[in-house]
């Protein structure tokens, strides 16, 4: 069970947190972790899904890869409300990524499932006239291996740059487990793998006028609390300055080289205030 920090500094930045990944007025509450969830504890993939900043970025920054899919960006354009709702997406998201990770395994099977029947009522056609569906196998795999990319390099950005090879392979090797749920394929297994799907891919993704907009709108200040308007501009510097170099380029991103130090900076300070608030400790 989690213990609800004493300090009240503590209790207030927990609380708002909270508030950024839970949609109260649904009734969400913080998902527990559970010890029959789909992995162990203490195993490399509920570990790098735990640190609140790292994934932030690495959120925003997969969002931005896969934007670059046109399929997939279709699909968002066609069928998504992000426009009007871009924190609840994120919030989806994260929920999911929390509920798959740490969740009762049962728990986890019926969003999976729900995620399922949600992707087969979104296709439609591209505006040259070839039909898209989200319940392709090889848009599915993009999808995660922009998420799995973007939530390791964050982790070791920010949390913890000296881990193990052989816990970054099990990383994604056990991110597959609920990739290959969800139907996509292929799914790397290993880094390696991963580097190596990023580079074959990369001749299929599209920096389009489309693209480059909805890249704008992910990184323009939005939010529905202060808190999250007040670190959002840092939030979205941390994660271009993730990106790998040929999606900055495709997306009409800048890196600025001058600020990147104070962006990683403040990122990691603000990772480190939130570990003290949360009661957990960065593992070297």
């Amino acid at each position: 069970m989690a213990v609800e920090p004493q300090h009240p500094v503590r209790r207030a930045i927990v609380r708002n947190v909270r508030a950024v990944f839970n949609d109260s007025a649904s009734g969400e509450q913080p998902v527990i972790p559970s010890q029959d969830a789909l992995f162990a504890p203490d195993t490399p993939i509920r570990m790098v899904h735990a640190d609140v900043t790292a994934m932030m970025v690495g959120g925003i920054s997969a969002l931005l890869l896969q934007m670059l899919h046109p399929h997939a960006l279709r699909g968002v354009l066609d069928h998504s409300t992000f426009r009007s709702d871009l924190h609840g997406r994120l919030r989806r998201t994260a929920r999911f990524i929390a509920m798959t990770t740490y969740g009762h395994r049962d728990e986890a099977d019926k969003v999976i499932a729900r995620v399922n029947a949600i992707h087969r009522t979104v296709k439609g056609t591209l505006p040259d006239g070839t039909p898209y569906s989200a319940t392709d196998p090889s848009v599915l795999a993009w999808v995660h291996l922009a998420e799995a990319t973007s939530f390791l390099d964050a982790h070791l950005r920010y949390v913890r740059p000296a881990m193990p090879r052989r816990d970054r392979d099990l990383y994604f090797e056990q991110f597959a487990e609920v990739a290959r749920r969800l139907h996509a394929d292929p799914v790397p297994t290993s880094e390696a793998g991963a580097r190596s799907m990023m580079r074959d891919m990369r001749g299929e993704m599209e920096g389009s006028p489309d693209a480059r907009a909805v890249a704008a709108e992910i990184l323009s200040p939005r939010g529905q609390t202060s808190a999250a308007m007040a670190v959002q501009p840092l939030l979205a510097g941390a994660a271009v300055d993730l990106l790998p170099s040929f999606a900055v380029s495709m997306l009409g991103l800048r890196r600025r080289t001058l600020s990147a130090l104070p962006v990683r900076a403040g990122t990691y300070a603000m990772g480190r205030t939130l570990r003290w608030a949360f009661g957990s400790q960065r593992r070297d």
